[in-house]
């Protein structure tokens, strides 16, 4: 049970750190470049999840890069708890972001019709490009929770 793909100091487990912290990177560039974005606390929230999920992601890719250099097993009981409950935070913190500016962007572009009587107000094209790549973040965080679990039932 210990050779899960993308468990931590393994090639597979670098990659899906730096895809979650790449694509959380690139929606709060799409979501900083749509004007009036900070008027929505929504979106707000969105940004301050993401910049936490860049952190986590960022820190976690160092340490599967300095394990992988001295050839470390990162299989600690310890460190794996920590990493258990780093990606369960973050994870359930990205959904509710994701969801909740979902849900916002939903409500003005197709009940309300905000984004076709107001145009150059509310740039709805680029609020649902930056909540996309929050979501496909999100499922890596969750592939990344979910092998932290079972590793840490392994262990």
């Amino acid at each position: 049970m210990k050779d899960l793909v993308g468990r931590p100091g393994t090639v597979s487990g670098l990659l899906l750190r730096i895809g979650q912290c790449l694509f959380a990177a690139a929606s709060i560039g799409a979501m900083a470049s749509a004007k009036g974005f900070s008027n929505y606390t929504a979106f707000c929230y969105l940004i301050a999840s993401m910049g936490l999920q860049v952190l986590w992601s960022l820190g976690l890719a160092c340490l599967d890069i300095y394990a992988l250099r001295i050839k470390r097993d990162l299989q600690n009981p310890v460190l794996v708890s920590l990493f258990v409950v780093g990606d369960w935070v973050t994870a359930t913190l990205s959904l509710a972001a994701a969801c909740s500016s979902a849900g916002v962007t939903v409500l003005y572009a197709r009940d309300l019709d905000y984004c076709k009587l107001q145009p150059p107000h509310l740039p709805c094209n680029k609020f649902q490009i930056s909540i996309a790549l929050a979501f496909i973040s999100w499922f890596l965080i969750a592939i990344s929770s979910h092998v932290m679990f079972w590793l840490l039932a392994s262990v």
